[in-house]
């Protein structure tokens, strides 16, 4: 069993889904998860925030503009009349269902409802070409086998479980279809994985059906080694291990949903990053495999808070640091990156909803100071334990930006600083001269 993947920009126009069927064709058995069409979650947004304002007259030209570029889609994708009628009708029923919403009261249990249609329109849509086109395929409900607990974590056992009953039903099929994203609750309302979760689905199902492999199909040919929107010359990394595909998902890379690599790993199934335009591309293989005492990729992740707790009295007492991070486990508010002092205790975060009343309950420790608009720098590889001189390299290239914190040591994959947000692109472009462009230059 193989997991495909397919991103926005991959069914983001007739064309393009056309160009699927040539990608997913094989003999072996095979999931397709699909995301919503390019710009279709974005428009559901502005929909939902017309909605929760009351402003029905916006919504509704917003519904209707999103339909209309639907009807174009559908105009191009099919050549058979009974085809055409068959997803205009589709379109009917779920743009009704959108457009419900402003004759009613809006929660946010319907703007999860709103959000989910992307992904029910893309997949059924594309369903309807196979079978035009002749291919043996079966549509498959994610909402009847993905599932998120009370905690908002996948429900894996119930995935596994549902997932194979649903298979079990077609055991003469070999191609399925289903939608990345969403899913049910605890209360079995229809929920989703967050933004980007479709690689977070193709990587849940790949580990609850053992697939052999997932496939992550974008609009780039692998995980790079720097920011390509803002370096120029990056390149590919052709493998990557599962802990330094974590790490780089996390802090920036966009390629990869940062959650997706776990479910994997645990079942040690190999993901490979391919391009959709470019589908004879190497992309990038991620695996258990690592290439040790080398310096990989870079990746930055902006919108980071520091605070720094200064309390010269409570510093040093048992339990200090204990109480410091309960604050942030009372506002379920994840620390990036932390370092110490005798005197003071430096920390990032990257979501900043509970800011106010994080710093408030800070201050009974001591001195509180927030410094908002920085970026986390992070450098990965396989080489901290490998290699002397990997530091040097990083240190040196960055020596012109001031640096707010190090973070040294943590992971034997990476090495991240923290500098205000204004330094970043200059970060990017200086570590890309002075590790990559030096080594080459050197090979």
């Amino acid at each position: 069993m193989r997991i495909l993947k397919f991103g926005g920009t991959s069914v983001g126009s007739a064309e393009r889904m056309q160009a699927l069927t040539s990608l997913i064709q094989s003999d072996a058995p095979r999931i397709v998860v699909l995301s919503a069409m390019s710009g279709t979650t974005n428009a559901l947004v502005q929909i939902t925030e017309s909605l929760y304002q009351h402003n029905h007259q916006d919504a509704n030209a917003q519904i209707d503009a999103l339909q209309s570029k639907y009807k174009q889609v559908v105009a191009q994708l099919y050549t058979s009349a009974e085809k055409k009628t068959q997803a205009n009708e589709l379109l009917d029923q779920h743009f009704d269902y959108i457009r419900a919403f402003t004759q009613d009261l809006f929660t946010e249990h319907e703007e999860r409802a709103i959000l989910a249609q992307g992904e029910l329109l893309s997949t059924a849509l594309f369903q309807f070409y196979l079978e035009e086109q002749g291919i043996n395929s079966v549509l498959l409900p994610a909402l009847n086998f993905m599932k998120i607990d009370e905690n908002e974590e996948p429900d894996t056992a119930y995935i596994a479980r549902n997932l194979a009953a649903e298979l079990a039903k077609h055991p003469q099929t070999t191609l399925f279809i289903t939608q990345g994203y969403i899913c049910r609750n605890a209360f079995g309302e229809i929920d989703n994985l967050k933004r980007g979760g479709s690689d977070y689905s193709a990587s849940l199902i790949g580990a609850a059906a053992d697939a052999d492999e997932i496939q992550i199909w974008t609009d780039i040919d692998g995980m790079h080694n720097n920011d390509p929107r803002i370096v120029k010359n990056t390149y590919p990394i052709a493998e990557l291990s599962f802990d330094e595909a974590a790490e780089l998902a996390y802090f920036g890379a966009k390629i990869l949903h940062p959650s997706s690599v776990l479910p994997a790993k645990q079942k040690n199934i190999p993901v490979r990053l391919l391009n959709t335009m470019e589908p004879s591309a190497k992309g990038t293989t991620i695996s258990a495999e690592s290439e040790g005492g080398k310096i990989k990729a870079v990746a930055a992740k902006d919108g980071i808070t520091a605070i720094k707790i200064k309390s010269g009295r409570m510093l040093l007492a048992y339990g200090f640091l204990r109480s410091v991070f309960e604050v942030f486990e009372r506002y379920k508010t994840p620390i990036d990156m932390i370092t110490t002092s005798e005197v003071a205790i430096s920390l990032t975060i990257d979501n900043d909803k509970f800011l106010d009343q994080i710093v408030a309950e800070l201050k009974a420790f001591g001195q509180v100071e927030v410094d908002q608009n920085q970026t986390i720098i992070c450098v990965v590889g396989d080489f901290i334990e490998e290699r002397s001189g990997s530091s040097l390299e990083i240190f040196e290239a960055l020596k012109a930006i001031p640096l707010r914190m190090i973070s040294y040591g943590g992971s034997k994959n990476n090495i991240s600083v923290l500098i205000n947000t204004t330094h970043k692109v200059e970060a990017l472009q200086q570590l890309n001269e002075g590790i990559f462009e030096r080594n080459r230059t050197h090979a």
